[in-house]
C-alpha cells in the first residue's frame, strides 16, 4: 500500500530526536581523527558497531565496486550514498578516485551532512551533498553507477517508492546495493523486534520519544518483502554473504538457546538495474 510523501514537520521532529539520540551515544565525539578512521574505528564505545559496518564496507569494495570500476574503465564511477551520514562512505570512495553524492535528510553536526566539512582538508576535490529525502530526489535519471542504501533503507515508509527512485537515478546495468540494513528471515520476528524498538523508546528515551517515532519507517527487511516491492522494477537481488566477527556470528545460537527471537543480519544485497 503506498504511504503519503513524508511532511516537513515530520522529518523535522525526527531529525532533532535523532541528532540529540546520537549525541548522547556519544557519536562525533572522537572528531576529525574519528571521521577520518571510519569505518575502521579501532577504539571507543562505539567500536564494536563500527567493526561490523567495516566488515560489510569491505564486501562492498570488493563485490561491487572493483567490478564496477573494472567495467567503467577509464572513467571513474559515479555513486549515490544514500542516507550517507557524516559522509564517512563518500570519503572512501573519493579516496579510491571515484565521484561519490552523499544524500542525507539530516544536516546536524552530530553525524548528519553537517558533520562532513572535515574530510574536505583531506581531499583534492570534495564529494558532492544533498539535503534531501531519498524518497523524493531532486536528481536527473540515469546519472549514476551504483546507487547504495548505507544503513538506511528500512528507514523507507514506502519501499516501492524509494526503490522506483533510485533505480530512476541509475545507468541501465548499474547496481543497486542495500548496506547494513536488518533483514529477518521472517516477518513476524521483524515485526517483535519492531514492536520491541517502540517500547523500549517510549521507556527509555521519553523526552525524544514523539520525534524518534515520528516518521512511520519499515525498520526491517526480509527477502520477500524486498522482492514483492521491486517485482514492477525489474530488479532480481542477489544476497551477498559476509562474515562479521564471532560474537555478532553467534547471535543466533544464543537467541535460540535463549528462547528469544531470532536475530537479523545485514549482509549485503546487490541488484542490477534493467
Amino acid at each position: 500500500m503506498s504511504v503519503p510523501p513524508r511532511s516537513a514537520g515530520a522529518l523535522r521532529l525526527y531529525t532533532d530526536a535523532y541528532a540529540r539520540l546520537r549525541a548522547g551515544e556519544g557519536r562525533g565525539e572522537g572528531g576529525e581523527a574519528e571521521l577520518l578512521a571510519l569505518p575502521w574505528l579501532k577504539s571507543g564505545p562505539l567500536a564494536r558497531a563500527w567493526g561490523v559496518r567495516a566488515r560489510t564496507f569491505d564486501r562492498f569494495v570488493r563485490a561491487v565496486i572493483r567490478p564496477a570500476a573494472r567495467r567503467a574503465a577509464p572513467r571513474r564511477l559515479n555513486i549515490l550514498d544514500l542516507g550517507a551520514g557524516n559522509g564517512w562512505l563518500c570519503h572512501r570512495m573519493a579516496l579510491l578516485g571515484h565521484e561519490a553524492l552523499a544524500v542525507d535528510f539530516r544536516t546536524d553536526a552530530v553525524d548528519g551532512l553537517g558533520a562532513s566539512g572535515a574530510y574536505a582538508r583531506h581531499l583534492p576535490r570534495m564529494f558532492g551533498r544533498l539535503a534531501a529525502d531519498f524518497a523524493a530526489l531532486p536528481l536527473g535519471g540515469r546519472a549514476f553507477d551504483i546507487a547504495l542504501f548505507n544503513a538506511s533503507l528500512h528507514y523507507a515508509e514506502d519501499l516501492g517508492r524509494v526503490l522506483s527512485e533510485a533505480v530512476r537515478l541509475v545507468v541501465r546495468g548499474g547496481r543497486l546495493v542495500i548496506l547494513d540494513s536488518p533483514f529477518y528471515s521472517d516477518a513476524a520476528s521483524g515485526e517483535a523486534m519492531a514492536a520491541e524498538k517502540r517500547r523500549a523508546t517510549e521507556a527509555t528515551h521519553a523526552a525524544l520519544a514523539p520525534g524518534l517515532l515520528a516518521l512511520h519507517s519499515i525498520e526491517y527487511l526480509t527477502k520477500e518483502r524486498l522482492t514483492e516491492a521491486s517485482r514492477t522494477l525489474g530488479l532480481s537481488w542477489k544476497r551477498r554473504r559476509v562474515l562479521y566477527p564471532f560474537w555478532y556470528e553467534w547471535r543466533p545460537v544464543a537467541a535460540l538457546l535463549g528462547r528469544r527471537r531470532p536475530p537479523s543480519r545485514f549482509d549485503l544485497w546487490e541488484a542490477a538495474v534493467p
